[in-house]
């Protein structure tokens, strides 16, 4: 990657950050103690990872899904703030509709997440919510049962097409 060269990401971090080249470990990530929050592009498995590791979020969302998640992290469950778009951009349009995000905009959200006053009230919420995701995956929970009952039900389909009923 040619600008990670120009830019020395791996030199300016180096000491207090990690550039991981290729795919990373998300989830183990983003469950580490020393993580304060996630910034994100919204869709929806990393919103789903970062709720279950109960991170808040800096949002930034681009296309598709990734802007009803951002409304769902933000507006509804109020477990992180937005830097990016907040309309649907369509795969090309970029540029005309300034998707790019400032690094001060990305700043004053760190500051945000980290020391702003709704910082707590904030990371109650994603404890609560990463709780609640444990339990849902948990034997007898929710997401348990849920698919439970898709493996049984493909088994029973495919019993009975072995059987000739289908």
């Amino acid at each position: 990657m040619k600008w990670l060269e120009e830019y020395d990401l791996e030199g300016k971090t180096k000491g207090r950050g990690l550039v991981i080249r290729g795919w990373a470990p998300q989830v183990l990530i983003l469950t580490h103690s020393s993580i304060g929050c996630f910034l994100t592009h919204c869709g929806w498995n990393s919103s789903i990872e970062g709720i279950s590791a109960g991170v808040p979020m800096i949002t930034w969302p681009l296309f598709g899904d990734q802007i009803f998640n951002y409304k769902l992290i933000v507006d509804v469950l109020k477990v992180g703030v937005s830097v990016g778009v907040e309309t649907l951009v369509n795969w090309g349009e970029e540029d005309e509709k300034g998707v790019l995000v400032k690094r001060e905009k990305v700043k004053e959200a760190i500051e945000m997440v980290l020391e702003g006053e709704k910082r707590e009230e904030m990371r109650e919420r994603s404890k609560k919510l990463a709780e609640m995701a444990k339990r849902a995956m948990e034997e007898g929970g929710s997401s348990y049962k849920d698919i439970t009952m898709v493996i049984e039900d493909i088994i029973a389909n495919r019993e009975s097409s072995q059987n000739g009923r289908c």
